[in-house]
């Protein structure tokens, strides 16, 4: 696959000139063109899916998500991406990811995961709900045909990270969850090899299929859309109450856990709405729990709405802090002073931000270099 070819996939979804390490691209495409065979294909996969059960009246019963499909043959699940063959359900998007890209970790965004490192991040097609503002629509609302796919299995990419250095992959873009198989396949053989992993997540997964894949991971983002039900139904296509128990499950488990809540205007940005979010976060996952309130831009469907005012963001970033969370982070403002991390104890910069760059840090390992308090995350 020649260089241009591969630079249109990494579009696709992931567009290449953001990334502000731009240094490392040309040496990225150039000795990994050498070291792998990277070919467009056009041939689905056909590798068995998990989490489904076969049902006596014939059809099967998809149990990966909350909204349990039941899948006649020939026929796929709402995703589109698995399909029922003779009651064998099967993923079509095994090793075939359509976006492919190096990032900065800050991107995730991960603020208390390794700053200042970066991931080898993919997706596939696909996604298990309909955001009204999904910034990735052209993949996530997109069948596996639709797409530019490339033949990538799970070892290949964990080679990737090994020969160029890339410590974390990282999946994300459209929804993991339904590139499940796929990517618990390379989180697997990743950590077998010191590679870590993360997923991007709306968090919307059923309690067993995530329990099997927490021990695969290193760290979790879910979008937490809202607090409330209405939104979900409305604007998300998904239900609250299963993202909220898989949050408090993910807790549970130890592996490291942000949060992102977009801040879409008129639709989630009340006060009322923030101060529920903290006080939730607060009392269900721990006031060390960080929670990163993005800026909204007009996308996809919510083109009619302008982007959210700074002082909406910052009301949330104040309302959290009086509601006693320790990091609170303030997204797609680059150059604010919400983007750096500050000491719960002594309010001193550890880790300052501006955008996906970070400009210094005040920390030895896991500890404040000037009170010695001991900061949760992975430095």
């Amino acid at each position: 696959m020649d260089r241009r070819m591969f630079i249109r996939c990494m579009g696709c979804g992931a567009v290449a000139a953001a990334i502000p390490q731009t240094d490392l691209l040309p040496e990225f495409l150039g000795g990994l063109q050498n070291a792998c065979a990277f070919d467009y294909t056009k041939q689905l996969s056909s590798v068995e899916a998990r989490h489904y059960k076969k049902l006596e009246t014939g059809g099967i019963e998809c149990r990966l998500c909350p909204r349990r499909c039941m899948v006649t043959d020939l026929e796929r699940g709402y995703c589109g991406v698995r399909e029922n063959r003779g009651d064998v359900y099967y993923t079509l998007v095994y090793g075939r990811p359509c976006a492919l890209n190096i990032d900065p970790i800050e991107k995730k965004p991960f603020f208390h995961f390794y700053p200042g490192t970066t991931a080898l991040s993919l997706a596939t097609a696909g996604c298990n709900v309909n955001c009204k503002f999904c910034q990735n629509w052209e993949i996530s609302q997109s069948r596996p045909e639709q797409t530019d796919n490339l033949d990538l299995p799970p070892g290949t990419l964990v080679d990737i990270c090994k020969q160029r250095a890339i410590p974390t992959l990282a999946y994300t873009y459209s929804e993991p969850v339904i590139f499940y198989e796929y990517m618990y396949d390379i989180a697997k053989q990743g950590h077998e090899k010191g590679v870590k992993s993360v997923i991007i997540t709306g968090g919307y997964i059923e309690k067993e299929p995530l329990a099997d894949l927490l021990p695969q991971l290193d760290a979790v983002k879910v979008d937490l859309k809202a607090i409330r039900e209405t939104y979900y139904k409305d604007v998300v296509g998904g239900e609250l109450q299963p993202v909220l128990d898989r949050l408090i499950q993910i807790k549970q488990s130890g592996v490291w856990l942000e949060i992102v809540y977009l801040v879409v205007p008129t639709l989630n940005d009340t006060d009322a709405e923030f101060r529920e979010l903290a006080q939730w976060v607060k009392t269900y996952l721990g006031k060390d729990t960080p929670v990163h309130f993005s800026r909204f831009h007009p996308q996809y469907l919510l083109k009619n709405l302008p982007p959210t005012p700074q002082a909406t963001l910052e009301s949330a970033y104040n309302i959290s802090r009086a509601e006693g969370l320790d990091f609170v982070y303030l997204g797609n403002l680059p150059g604010h002073p919400a983007e750096s991390t500050y000491c719960p104890k002594c309010s001193r910069v550890l880790i300052e931000r501006r955008g996906y760059r970070i400009s210094r840090q005040n920390l030895t390992g896991n500890r404040c270099n000037n009170c010695q308090t001991e900061i949760p995350g992975l430095f």
